[in-house]
């Protein structure tokens, strides 16, 4: 194997001169396992969701005008709110809806906006036109709303032996534990009756002391209040003075005085019976097992509560379940007891892990499907370089996505899936054109090699550049199919750069170290000549014929516009779900 290279570097071009510098230097697979590295590290660190992220900020602002109806809350507050919000740049709708002493305005922002920046845009203009505001209307509230405060897990608690209030009591204890877990989100408790206090007067007491039931309302009421008074210094110390309590105990509303008769206090205690429990039920939330159910524990509709869970922007769906769930155990049998079951009734991050794992695992598939194409129709040592080619691209194509803030998800996967068919092509037309030029030489060395990627560069990045151009346009679809459909042109452009590089620098890099003999590559041409002849033989008997005999060739312009109408006639008839 001779080291000569016969072509002046003024006129290799970009890939010659690529080629040149990589292709016996030990950098390249320094380089290479560089690259693999990042993507790996890529692939562990890009969060995994089901779908892609998008942002749709909206934000709700309630308002209330004590007193007012509904019209005039409408015209007064409302649509004056309205025209104020509608003027916010990035304002896509205004909705609202008023009612008698509220109204409340939803406030929606282009696909894309960030949520922060929203906020802040409506609270500014909100502070800036209070002025308006007629008197009597209360300072707004601003909620602000988002895909991601859709819970990603639901966790449904239920029990043979336990009430509805004590699984709600026990479902906000869990709820605080389950929300010191990194990146989760808003939660939130469905179901079960808030424990509270209960005074139950009797009307022979109260009419035996002269106290009425808006007396007990009145001192139960100003007593269960906490206010800062004032400041005491002393000695360098400032302390803070703070005057009443909330109720802690059914004691401290027993204890109250409501009236005095005769020189002596009446108590709450001596009127009304005073006592913590559940609230009176308005509705009510059962949990029943179906045929789905995967354990040997069955549930005919016992009173349930269900604790949900969002996760944060931007991080890994399946990480923040698989964590929750996790706590969940681990509390088990400490402040979960042994006779309250949790069922898993929502884990979007299952579901996400789930359809991920399938993608990827056709990735595999799809990856072993073109390795077996090339190791056929070129033998198994151009399979092995296209094999070690396509991970290190399609890693370092996550890494870019992990880069770029996307996520691992059906969409993003999908356009790998649809890369792979492509991104070898590159890889292929260097490995070929590098055994034609050896067979033409009739003897292998490094300096053909050069010359030949060298010949099929210019052409090759010219075929990159446009499938490239083919997918960027995609990226420019507007609303909410735009940033869903994004990693599709992203992610395929992405790919299809590192390919032509890697082409370029790993492809040339691994043929040398793989070096067929003259040989073998004479026999490979010599099957391929067989084959050529084959396919020349059968294509053109069969187009000729469609060309030269009339009823071969309207039978098969028939036979297709049939075939085309067919295939239409499914979406009419709902057989393509």
């Amino acid at each position: 194997m001779s080291d000569n290279i016969k072509n002046d570097e003024v006129d290799l071009g970009i890939a010659g001169k690529l080629t040149k510098a990589f292709i016996t230097s030990p950098l390249s697979i320094i380089l290479f396992f560089a690259m693999l590295g990042a993507g790996i590290i890529g692939l562990i660190s890009t969060p995994r969701q089901e779908d892609p992220q998008i942002s749709v900020p909206m934000i709700d602002l309630f308002v209330e005008y004590p007193g007012a109806s509904s019209d005039e809350v409408a015209n007064i507050v409302i649509k004056p709110l309205e025209r104020l919000m509608s003027h916010i740049l990035g304002v896509k709708h205004v909705y609202s809806v008023s009612d008698k002493g509220q109204g409340i305005i939803t406030v929606e922002f282009d696909v894309g906006q960030e949520m922060n920046a929203s906020i802040i845009k409506v609270r500014d203009k909100m502070l800036a036109n209070l002025d308006f505001m007629p008197p009597g209307v209360r300072s707004p509230l601003i909620k602000p709303k988002e895909i991601d405060d859709v819970p990603i897990i639901n966790l449904t608690l239920w029990s043979k032996s336990l009430d509805d209030g004590q699984l709600r009591s026990l479902g906000l204890e869990l709820l605080q534990q389950l929300e010191k877990i990194k990146d989760t989100n808003n939660g939130f408790v469905v179901g079960g009756r808030k424990e509270i206090f209960h005074i139950d007067a009797y009307p022979g007491r109260l009419a035996g002391y002269g106290v009425s039931i808006q007396q007990i309302a009145g001192t139960v009421g100003s007593a269960n209040v906490s206010d800062h008074t004032g400041d005491i210094e002393l000695n360098g110390y400032k302390m803070e003075v703070y005057s009443g309590d909330f109720f802690k105990k059914v004691e401290d509303i027993e204890n109250l005085v409501v009236s005095v008769k005769d020189g002596m206090p009446i108590y709450v205690r001596d009127v009304a019976d005073v006592y913590y429990a559940p609230e009176e039920t308005d509705h009510m939330v059962n949990y029943y097992t179906g045929k789905a159910n995967k354990t040997n524990i069955k549930a005919t509709g016992e009173q349930a509560v269900t604790i949900a869970i969002a996760k944060k922007f931007g991080s890994n769906g399946v990480a923040v379940a698989e964590n929750i769930l996790a706590r969940v155990e681990e509390l088990k049998g400490r402040l979960i007891p042994d006779n309250v079951e949790v069922s898993v009734t929502r884990n979007y991050g299952k579901s996400a892990k789930d359809k991920v794992n399938a993608l990827l695992k056709k990735l595999f598939i799809a990856t072993g499907a073109v390795t077996l194409l090339v190791w056929f129709a070129l033998g198994w040592r151009p399979a092995v370089v296209v094999t070690l080619v396509i991970p290190v691209v399609l890693l370092m194509t996550i890494f870019a996505a992990w880069i770029l803030g996307m996520t691992i998800d059906r969409v993003s996967l999908f356009a790998l899936i649809f890369s792979i068919g492509i991104l070898v092509d590159d890889a292929i037309v260097v490995t070929e054109n590098i055994y034609r030029r050896w067979l033409i030489d009739n003897k292998i060395t490094i300096g053909t090699a050069i010359d030949a990627v060298r010949e099929v560069g210019n052409p090759t990045i010219l075929a990159t550049f446009t499938v490239v151009a083919a997918l960027v346009p995609m990226a420019a679809v507007s609303g909410m199919m735009g940033p869903y459909m994004a990693p599709i042109p992203v992610l395929g452009s992405v790919a299809m750069m590192i390919s032509l590089f890697a082409a370029f620098v790993f492809t040339p890099y691994f043929i040398m170290k793989f070096v067929p003999p003259l040989g073998v590559l004479h026999k490979m041409h010599e099957k391929e000549e067989k084959e050529s002849k084959i396919l020349y033989a059968f294509f053109h008997s069969t187009i000729s014929k469609l060309f030269h005999i009339k009823a071969y060739g309207w039978g098969f312009l028939i036979a297709l516009f049939i075939a085309f109408f067919m295939s239409m006639s499914m979406f009419y008839t709902t057989t393509v779900p």
